[in-house]
C-alpha cells in the first residue's frame, strides 16, 4: 500500500476520490444538507469512530436500554399513511435496536466473490469498515451489534444513530454507520438515510420505506437519477463544498418482517447493473 500523507491517504482511497471528482457534481452542503453526514479520517474509521465523532460536535452519547435506529418511527410515515400498517414488531425493531441479538448469513454470486474479495483486501480490513461476510462461515460465531444515539444537547433532538456492527469471529468492523430520517429533493415522503464514513468523505445510502400487504416494511435505494433515492458517494473539500456523485448501477432493498413470536427477520438483497450480487438473511431476537 502506497501512503500519500495525512491528508490524502493511502493510494487507492485517494484514487476513488479522485473519481468522485471527475465524474460527480460540486455542490455547496448548506443548499443540499441532505448530503451531509460523518466524513472519515485517512487511517481508519473502526468500531470507536462515532464515539470519537460524538465528542468532536459537542453530541451527547445516550446510554440507555432499548435504544433504537430510528428515534421516532412515526416521522417516516409523514406523507406516507401505508407505513402505518407496518406491523408492532417491526416497528419495535425500528425503535429498540439495542434489545435485539442478531444473527447473520450471506451468500455471494459466484461470479462476484472475487470482486467482494479484493474489496476487503484493498479497503475493508484496513479501513474497519464494510467487511461484508464473504462465506457464511464468516457470520457463524454472530456479530455484536452497538446502538449509540447522539443527542443535540441545545435542542435535546436525537440527530442521529451510529450502529456499529462486528463479526465476532474476526472482530472485524461488519458496519459503522449512522441512521436518521431526513427529505430528499426526488421523493416526496421521508426516507431513510444511513451514512457510512470513508476517508474524506462517505457513502450515503438514501432508501425509501415501502409498506408490504403482509405487514412488512421494505426500504429500498431504488432511483434513477441524482435527488432520488439511491446510493451516493461524497468526497467534502473542506471549504463547505463537496463533490457527490450518484452511483445508479448500485440498489439495494432491506425487507423487514414477523417470524416466530420474539424473532423479527430480514432479507437484504444487493444488485449491480440489474444483477444480484449480495444476499444477505438476519435474525433477530427480542431479549426483552
Amino acid at each position: 500500500m502506497i501512503w500519500l500523507g495525512d491528508r490524502r491517504g493511502n493510494l487507492t482511497d485517494w484514487t476513488t476520490q479522485q473519481w468522485v471528482r471527475l465524474t460527480g457534481r460540486r455542490l455547496k452542503l448548506s443548499e443540499h444538507p441532505w448530503l451531509d453526514g460523518p466524513i472519515g479520517g485517512t487511517r481508519q474509521i473502526g468500531r470507536h469512530f462515532f464515539e470519537h465523532y460524538a465528542e468532536a460536535h459537542r453530541l451527547d452519547i445516550i446510554q440507555a436500554p432499548g435504544c433504537g435506529l430510528l428515534a421516532d418511527f412515526t416521522a417516516l410515515e409523514a406523507d406516507n399513511p401505508a407505513l402505518s400498517a407496518v406491523a408492532q414488531p417491526v416497528k419495535d425493531f425500528y425503535a429498540h435496536t439495542s434489545a435485539f441479538d442478531l444473527d447473520s448469513w450471506s451468500q455471494w454470486c459466484a461470479a462476484f466473490r472475487p470482486f467482494g474479495r479484493a474489496l476487503s483486501l484493498l479497503f475493508s480490513r484496513r479501513l474497519q469498515q464494510l467487511n461484508v461476510p464473504l462465506s457464511p462461515l464468516d457470520s457463524a460465531r454472530g456479530m455484536t451489534s452497538t446502538i449509540l444515539p447522539m443527542r443535540d444537547p441545545a435542542t435535546g433532538q436525537i440527530v442521529q444513530t451510529a450502529w456499529v456492527r462486528t463479526l465476532r469471529s474476526t472482530d472485524n468492523v461488519l458496519y459503522a454507520g449512522s441512521y436518521s430520517i431526513c427529505r430528499i429533493p426526488g421523493h416526496p415522503s421521508p426516507c431513510v438515510k444511513v451514512v457510512f464514513p470513508l476517508p474524506n468523505g462517505n457513502a450515503i445510502v438514501l432508501m425509501k420505506a415501502v409498506a408490504n400487504t403482509d405487514g412488512s416494511l421494505s426500504v429500498q435505494s431504488s432511483g434513477s437519477r441524482f435527488g432520488e433515492p439511491g446510493f451516493y458517494f461524497t468526497v467534502h473539500a473542506g471549504d463547505g463544498t463537496l463533490w457527490a456523485r450518484y452511483v445508479a448501477s448500485m440498489k439495494e432493498e432491506i425487507r423487514v418482517f414477523t417470524d416466530e413470536p420474539g424473532v423479527t427477520r430480514a432479507d437484504h438483497i444487493l444488485w449491480l447493473w440489474g444483477v444480484e450480487f449480495l444476499r444477505l438473511h438476519y435474525r433477530m431476537k427480542d431479549r426483552r
